[in-house]
Formats: C-alpha cells, structure tokens, sequence
C-alpha cells in the first residue's frame, strides 16, 4: 500500500462523505433500507435528479484529481450517467437510486485505486463497461426496430 499525501487523503473523505450522505446516510423508520439524498432530492420535478447528479460528479472529479486509470473513470461516469437516465424517471429511478447506489459504487472504486500502488485496471472494470456499451447499442437497436415497425404500421393503417 502506498501512503497517501494529505491532499489525496481529503480528497477521499470528502467522495465518502458526499457517497454516504447521497446514497445512505438515512434508514427508513421500521426497515433496515437506508437511503440518501439522492432518491430524496428525485422527488422534486427537474431540479432534484440535477442537484444530485452534480454532487455525484464531484466523486467523479475527485477520482479525475487522483488520476485513476481512464476506463475507471468511464465505469464511474457510466455509474452516473445510468443514474442520472434511470432516475429521471418518475418513483422508479427513485426505487433504482435506492437499490443502485451509484455514489458509493463511485466511492469504493476511487478508495480502492487511490489505496492500491500502480493504479492498474481491472477486469471487472472492463466487463461493466463493456456491458453497458452493449446494453446501450442493443437498446437503440430496439427502439431504432420498434419505431420502424410503428411507422410500418401507421403506414398501413392509412
């Protein structure tokens, strides 16, 4: 393990303290759910889901400051990214937020390559982002599908 400077060392507490009170920092009274800001702020149309995805990327900027390998900062972008899309939508991206936790993900990702020498990739990193890249392309795929054969339909329906 490398010793970290001081700079680093802050920079770290400050990813797990905004992970912590984005995606945990509350239980649900009478479950053993907790919860953040995150899915809280998703509750007010528009401005909630962007505050809290801005305070996400700060994990981001943080991980960019430290230098972590690129294709780690694509797996922590997409984190953001698919919390960002999924939790626009209306009580389930809230739900999702809850169950994904994209900022502690984003969190446990820059500890670990900021606590291990040489900084190197894993392959789990490029399987996840390999995962969503197709899972991206076959979704456009099928709404690319879906809106020809609408069309297809419309068409012969006139």
């Amino acid at each position: 393990m490398e010793r970290q400077d001081p700079r680093s060392r802050q920079r770290l507490l400050l990813a797990k303290f905004l992970a912590d009170w984005l995606d945990q920092r509350f239980t649900i009274p009478g479950t053993s759910i907790r919860i953040g800001l995150d899915p809280i702020l998703g509750l007010i149309p528009g401005i909630g889901d962007m505050i809290a995805n801005l305070a996400g990327s700060t994990i981001l900027i943080i991980a960019a400051q430290n230098r972590l390998p690129k294709i780690v900062l694509l797996r922590m972008g997409l984190n953001v990214a698919l919390n960002a899309m999924i939790g626009a939508l209306p009580v389930f991206g809230d739900i999702f937020s809850i169950w994904f936790r994209s900022n502690l993900k984003n969190a446990q990702l820059l500890e670990h390559y900021v606590s291990t020498e040489g900084h190197a990739s894993t392959f789990g990193n490029w399987i996840f982002v390999i995962g969503v890249i197709g899972g991206v392309i076959f979704l456009l795929i099928a709404i690319l599908v879906a809106t020809v054969w609408l069309i297809r339909q419309l068409w012969n329906a006139f």
